[in-house]
């Protein structure tokens, strides 16, 4: 009675998107990504814990000892120094980053929802919604991103500074830059899924609209999703840290924002007070590296042909193990494969022997 071996199951660990890519990732592919998760994984943990990481607080100036001075150099009671404000450099940095995951979140999941449900209703309805909703879309993609973003922060902060206004100011004038590229992306694939087999034969059993399109089109075309959402989120870093270089961001007194600082460190760099500019400007750098290595290594993984990688060269190390003759596995001699085959062999010094 014969049986048949059936393929191990996964782990429940191993299902988890970014568990199943590691595990799929490869050599210098490998390293990159979790180099990237190692820095993204500090950059939460760090926006999380803020409020008890910092010393002091974002728009702190004194303490019991007093005033702590503007421009004062690293010490023993501020590792990073002081800025022009007299703010503490390394408080302000960790806080920065709590402003800028919060950013991250309201702006991502703002424009996955816009940008994912109008590509949606304008890939499966096409007509004339489609042509205006691409034509709007197209116009918003060409206008430069950082220009669009000054004007959607004008138009809705209005001059606040508040902390959830300037934030919210800031997340939503990047959701609008972002809403063009899930629209492109989602309109696409629900064109070309809207012509498969199922969805027809789901049209001719009666079922109705709304559900062909978030039962059967909306989970096949929403794949690529995790791809865009890590590289847009270092791109809404780069935009918010934009916005508050420009004097477009966030006030001091709201919320800590490493563009702002980076801003007010011009003047310093020219009087040699490096430290005001130096760890602002490498936290922008460090989170944007880590998280465009998780990007750009998941994108790789996404491709069948990089993605199979891995098993290829295991199935090489096989077949060179393989043994094709009694004994051992097949060696050619100084003679070559055909000097095997016509059976000649040779000793340690390479002279033939019959």
């Amino acid at each position: 009675m014969s049986t048949v071996s059936r393929a191990p199951k996964r782990s429940l660990a191993s299902r988890l998107p970014v568990v199943h890519q590691l595990q799929q990732s490869v050599g210098l592919q490998r390293g990159m990504l979790i180099a990237g998760l190692v820095v993204s994984g500090v950059f939460v943990l760090t926006a999380i814990f803020a409020p008890l990481i910092a010393p002091f607080g974002f728009a702190q100036r004194r303490d019991d000892a007093g005033i702590f001075g503007a421009q004062q150099p690293p010490s023993a009671e501020h590792l990073f120094g002081t800025t022009v404000g007299g703010y503490d450099v390394l408080s302000r940095v960790l806080w920065g980053a709590q402003t800028a995951l919060f950013v991250i979140v309201v702006s991502v999941i703002l424009s996955i929802f816009a940008g994912v449900l109008l590509g949606l209703v304008s890939g499966y309805f096409g007509g004339w919604l489609d042509r205006v909703l691409v034509v709007v879309c197209d116009a918003i993609y060409a206008f430069p991103s950082l220009l669009l973003a000054i004007v959607m922060s004008i138009v809705i902060s209005g001059g606040q500074s508040s902390l959830v206004g300037g934030v919210f100011a800031a997340a939503i004038s990047i959701t609008v830059v972002f809403i063009p590229q899930y629209f492109r992306v989602i309109r696409a694939e629900t064109v070309r899924i809207k012509a498969e087999a199922y969805v027809e034969s789901a049209k001719v059993i009666g079922a109705s609209s709304n559900r062909i399109m978030f039962r059967h089109v909306l989970r096949n075309a929403t794949r690529t999703l995790p791809l865009i959402v890590t590289l847009n989120s270092s791109e809404a870093i780069l935009t918010l840290a934009g916005l508050g270089f420009l004097g477009f961001g966030i006030e001091p007194t709201a919320a800590a924002e490493w563009g702002y600082d980076l801003n007010r460190a011009l003047s310093d760099v020219t009087s040699g007070i490096w430290w005001t500019a130096l760890y602002p400007g490498l936290a922008i750098v460090l989170v944007v590296l880590g998280i465009t290595l998780v990007g750009e290594s998941l994108n790789d993984l996404a491709d069948p042909r990089l993605r199979g990688r891995r098993a290829v060269a295991q199935s090489a190390g096989v077949v060179a193990e393989t043994s094709v003759v009694p004994g051992g596995s097949l060696t050619a001699g100084p003679g070559g494969l055909g000097g095997l085959e016509d059976g000649e062999s040779f000793d340690e010094h390479g002279i033939e022997t019959r």
